[in-house]
């Protein structure tokens, strides 16, 4: 990659981002395409998100993700904000043009096109998502669309509550699955696909985030971390489908990546450089 003055710069806002593997993604793609540009990772404090958001005009970047903890944050800061990002309350890609920025959320929309790759139809589907938080709220919004019934369980009741009124707005078929671990314990034979939408499984000695000798084989599992977690594992082990979170990642990347160029990005490309990136990582930790 040949850096110049004229070279754009696009990047990623987070806390941490030592371990993404989005430069990899984006930079393969840019140098498939021949574009002049280059996408970095910038170590960013909760206390300085403005600062840093107020950076991309004063530096003139093109464009940026964000990740967590700042994907609420940013949005007092930015000139504009999509629908869908404002009714999500969580935005992860930034575009500058000639100084206003315009907030996105392509979390949503990339976990749906990864199922559909995947060829997991919803429609008419039951689906359960374990976790309450800004990936649920993101996957949420498309999923009561297009599915028959959708059930949250948390056990923060209250932001569970709160997650449903809102997309009850939208078609009015979200409902409250449980908020203690016995009733994950119970019935799930009305439930077609199970989401894990929490972070357990992302760090070693994590919990099942529910217990796996509840699970048939025909479940549909899924888990937005982007490894094969041991929740995965275990619903492989019982002859589920499943699918883990690097599909939304790529996804999500994709249409990021549009809206910063305005051109289709090599798809395959970015796949192969996200599938050697995180063996890469695994093989690091």
């Amino acid at each position: 990659m040949k850096v110049s003055g004229k070279t754009k710069v696009l990047g990623l806002l987070g806390f941490p981002v030592e371990h993404s593997l989005s430069p990899a993604m984006h930079n393969t793609a840019f140098e498939k395409l021949g574009l002049d540009c280059c996408y970095v990772t910038f170590l960013v404090k909760p206390e300085l998100v403005r600062d840093a958001v107020k950076s991309i005009r004063a530096l003139n970047l093109a464009g940026v993700n964000v990740t967590v903890p700042h994907k609420e944050k940013v949005i007092p800061f930015l000139d504009k904000v999509s629908k869908e990002a404002s009714f999500i309350g969580a935005v992860n890609t930034i575009v500058n043009a000639n100084g206003k920025l315009t907030g996105y959320n392509t979390d949503g929309r990339g976990f749906m096109r990864s199922l559909s790759e995947a060829k997991i139809p919803v429609n008419k589907k039951n689906v359960l998502i374990i976790g309450a938080g800004g990936a649920s709220r993101a996957i949420g919004y498309y999923l009561c669309q297009n599915v028959s019934k959708l059930l949250l369980y948390d056990i923060d009741k209250k932001k569970a509550g709160k997650l449903i009124k809102d997309l009850n707005k939208i078609r009015g078929n979200v409902s409250f699955f449980g908020s203690q671990p016995s009733v994950l314990s119970s019935q799930l034979e009305d439930v077609d696909i199970i989401i894990n939408a929490t972070p357990l499984g992302l760090k070693k000695g994590d919990p099942l985030p529910i217990n796996a000798n509840l699970l048939r084989e025909k479940h549909v599992v899924c888990d937005l971390i982007y490894k094969n977690t041991p929740l995965l594992q275990k619903a492989s082990g019982k002859g589920c489908k499943t699918l883990n979170g690097l599909g939304m990642l790529l996804w999500q990347g994709v249409f990021a990546f549009e809206l910063w160029t305005g051109k289709k990005p090599p798809v395959d490309v970015m796949r192969k450089s996200l599938r050697l990136a995180t063996e890469a990582l695994t093989q690091n930790l």
